[in-house]
């Protein structure tokens, strides 16, 4: 959710959508995320749609359930006016900003109230994200009693420096506590680890990748430091005073943290993604993308799943229509209780656009994407299996030899990324594409 939203088309007042668009017999899964915007301390490198003050009546802390639980309402209406079938959603996500500056009873009304207007299946996963900081064992083990599965904790890093750096709040000692507590809640657990901040060593990166090992969660995401325009640390490495992530430094860390994890038992399904393989996961020959810790809601959008994002500034996918809400709280609040969609605008994807997303995401994941029909596949001439993408002169051969995807993968069909393909992914996905 970057500062400024895309262009898109005026969406309806009510929100309706395009029963021609919706693609209901495809029988896609949904997913729901909320999207909860408030902070105690704006982080300097963060663009999402984030505040540290509130808004007023149903756009602050405290009183948010209610304008959630109203476009609730008007996603099961607008849904079904549309001939969706009833589904109930497989994956729940509440994100932000920091969900956990809601206290527990609050979250745990949301989720109650999305359970009870659109469904919630048997088994979903349902995370919560938290700052180590704004969470207590009480809460952890309230939102556990609710119907929380899994929370993933803000850790970015372990070395109090880089955290200084970040702007984070939290002091390096209270993760392995907080993941302790949710532990002993019942909750899965995960931990989001930040790359290439300004003045981070390897020396800095390995502290933080082994003492999120040391604390055993079930899944770890390791992302590159973006400096985006708008931000504090944007306008902090313009001035000069922080120096700008070197691209050469962040690949050296990424190949750093995937030899670590692997080490250690994790496996990664998604560029930025690694879940712990459990005994079931060996025993059962599971892929990584179906690891019983991968991130069900990550694999939702890599999948081209439905969602519904509820909250300001919230990005929803149903089909062929996508559309995002207003980002002011207040001008959320306000429309949902004048009885008006939050919606802001949207657009309707091509067929050309949606390919293109399809192998985009599809390529982020171990499982990659099939060959079969892609531009960049054909070379005119029969490859391995009958394969045309591996013959002589094809790109997928040029891949193949640049160690960018995996050989034998392409002779199944599949163009899977190697570890040097993850850290060229647009280009790989251009190539295939045809460009």
């Amino acid at each position: 959710m970057s500062p400024a939203q895309p262009d898109g088309t005026r969406w309806p007042e009510n929100g309706s959508l395009d029963p021609g668009l919706v693609e209901a017999e495809r029988g896609r899964p949904l997913s729901l995320y909320v999207h909860v915007p408030f902070c105690r301390v704006r982080c300097g490198y963060c663009d999402f749609n984030t505040y540290t003050v509130g808004f007023g009546p149903g756009a602050q802390v405290g009183d948010y359930a209610p304008s959630v639980l109203s476009e609730a309402s008007l996603a099961a209406r607008v849904m079904a006016e549309a001939g969706l079938p009833d589904r109930a959603a497989e994956t729940v996500f509440f994100g932000g900003g920091t969900p956990t500056m809601l206290d527990a009873a609050e979250l745990s009304e949301i989720l109650a109230g999305l359970r009870e207007r659109i469904g919630i299946a048997a088994g979903a996963e349902v995370t919560l994200e938290a700052n180590p900081d704004t969470v207590t064992r009480g809460d952890l083990r309230v939102l556990a009693d609710a119907g929380f599965t899994r929370v993933s904790f803000g850790m970015q890093s372990a070395v109090p420096a880089i955290l200084a750096t970040l702007d984070r709040t939290h002091v390096p000692e209270r993760v392995p506590l907080v993941i302790e507590w949710a532990k002993d809640a019942g909750l899965s657990t995960s931990v989001d680890l930040i790359y290439g901040t300004p003045g981070e060593s390897l020396e800095d990166w390995e502290t933080s990748v082994r003492a999120a090992l040391s604390y055993d969660p079930d899944h770890i995401s390791a992302y590159a430091l973006v400096v985006e325009e708008g931000t504090k640390m944007g306008a902090q490495v313009a001035r000069g005073e922080l120096p700008s992530p070197d691209p050469d430094d962040e690949a050296t860390k990424y190949e750093l943290a995937d030899a670590l994890l692997g080490g250690a038992g994790y496996a990664w399904y998604e560029i930025s993604n690694f879940a712990r393989v459990s005994a079931s996961d060996r025993a059962s020959g599971r892929a990584s993308t179906t690891f019983e810790h991968a991130s069900r809601h990550n694999l939702a959008y890599w999948r081209d799943w439905d969602w519904w994002g509820f909250g300001p500034g919230a990005h929803s996918h149903v089909g062929r229509m996508r559309w995002w809400n207003v980002k002011n709280p207040g001008a959320y609040a306000g429309r949902l209780h004048a009885g008006v969609s939050p919606a802001a605008a949207g657009e309707i994807l091509g067929e050309e656009e949606r390919e293109l997303e399809r192998v985009m995401l599809g390529l982020r994941t171990s499982e990659g994407v099939e060959l079969d029909g892609l531009p960049g596949a054909a070379s005119g001439h029969e490859g391995g299996a009958g394969c045309p993408s591996v013959s002589a002169g094809g790109r997928v051969a040029s891949l193949i030899a640049d160690g960018l995807v995996d050989g034998a993968a392409a002779l199944r069909g599949r163009a899977c990324l190697t570890l040097r393909g993850r850290l060229l992914a647009d280009y790989v996905t251009r190539e295939l594409r045809g460009y």
